[in-house]
Parts: structure tokens; C-alpha cells; sequence
């Protein structure tokens, strides 16, 4: 069949068009339908099945993280039980307000008994925190290098956490004497925090 024979055919009387023509216009149409229907019906189906397939992929991640930390459950209570006994520990450590006032007179007692000499010895506002409460203490201290030395030993030393903070050593009127400024520290823990 030559480009003629096609140019010939009459489209208002298929029926007696040859039989390839009549095979390609089946195909074609045949084609167009499978288009259309892949377009309107398939399309969007196979949209979701992808979304969904990428969905499973993290579901199954999420599960598997889910699963190891399931596994490992015991071994996390258990830790969170050790943490909590060291937490209550360390708590205790901390002074409670009727504790304060006896603090600072073991902050004073222990600077005049390695010999120094308190200058400035005056207690800030507290300052609450996250959980915690900070009580600050603003210190001038005169005495010499060992025995500054024994005062911030003996702070660290005490039983109910106090830290020193911002400590700046001066030389003082004579050769041994030095001043010490500093800011003690305390913390109180807040209940119900």
C-alpha cells in the first residue's frame, strides 16, 4: 500500500477500507483509550501507591527505632531509677530556705577562722532559675595567698553546695596582704518545679 491508496481512502465508508488501515485506525483508537483511561483512572492511583510506598518506608523506620527502644525498655527504666536516686542525692545537697541564713554564717565562720579579714560580706536577692534558685553572697576578703587559698578549700569543702564565682585578687596595703572580691554561691532547689 503506497501513500496514493491512503490518500484515497473514503473515512465516511471505513468498511471497505483495507484491512491494514482498518487494523491501524483499531490501534489507534485502542491507543487513545488506554491513554485516557491511564490518565484519568491509573495516574493518580499510581501517584498514591508511591506516596504510600515512601509512607511504608518511614512507618518502618519509625517502627524499628520504636522496636529497639521497646527491647531496651528495662534497661532504660533502670537507668532512669539510678538517675533519680543520684538526682534526690544531689538535691539534698542543695540548702532549703530555712538552711540559708545558718550557710552564711558557715561561709563567714570559715573565712575568719583560716584568719582572714571580712571587708564586705553581703547576701544578693535570689534569683530563681529553670528548678533552682540561686543565691548569690558578695565577699571582700583581706588576708594572704595561703590563706585565700584555705578560705575557697573550705567553702568547697562544705557539706551543702556553695561555688565561687568571679573571684578577683588584688594586691593589698602591704607586701603579704591580698584582697580578695568574689561572689559565693549557693542553689535551692524549687519545689514543684
Amino acid at each position: 500500500m503506497d501513500l496514493k491508496s491512503i490518500n484515497e481512502i473514503d473515512f465516511r465508508n471505513l468498511g471497505e477500507a483495507p484491512v491494514v488501515v482498518k487494523v491501524a485506525i483499531i490501534a489507534l483508537i485502542v491507543a487513545v483509550l488506554a491513554g485516557a483511561g491511564f490518565w484519568y483512572f491509573i495516574k493518580d492511583q499510581v501517584e498514591t501507591l508511591d506516596r504510600e510506598e515512601r509512607r511504608e518506608v518511614q512507618l518502618r523506620v519509625e517502627f524499628e527505632e520504636k522496636q529497639e527502644r521497646a527491647a531496651n525498655l528495662a534497661a532504660y527504666e533502670e537507668q532512669l531509677a539510678e538517675m533519680e536516686r543520684m538526682f534526690a542525692s544531689l538535691v539534698q545537697l542543695l540548702p532549703s530556705t530555712a538552711e540559708i541564713p545558718s550557710l552564711l554564717v558557715d561561709i563567714s565562720q570559715t573565712a575568719l577562722s583560716v584568719g582572714l579579714e571580712i571587708e564586705l560580706f553581703q547576701p544578693r536577692g535570689e534569683a530563681n532559675r529553670t528548678f533552682y534558685a540561686e543565691v548569690p553572697i558578695q565577699l571582700r576578703v583581706r588576708g594572704n595567698y595561703e590563706q585565700l587559698a584555705e578560705f575557697v578549700s573550705g567553702i568547697s569543702a562544705m557539706p551543702r553546695i556553695v561555688t565561687v564565682h568571679d573571684a578577683f585578687i588584688r594586691p593589698g596595703s602591704s607586701d603579704d596582704d591580698l584582697l580578695m572580691d568574689a561572689i559565693a554561691r549557693t542553689y535551692r532547689y524549687l519545689e514543684g518545679t
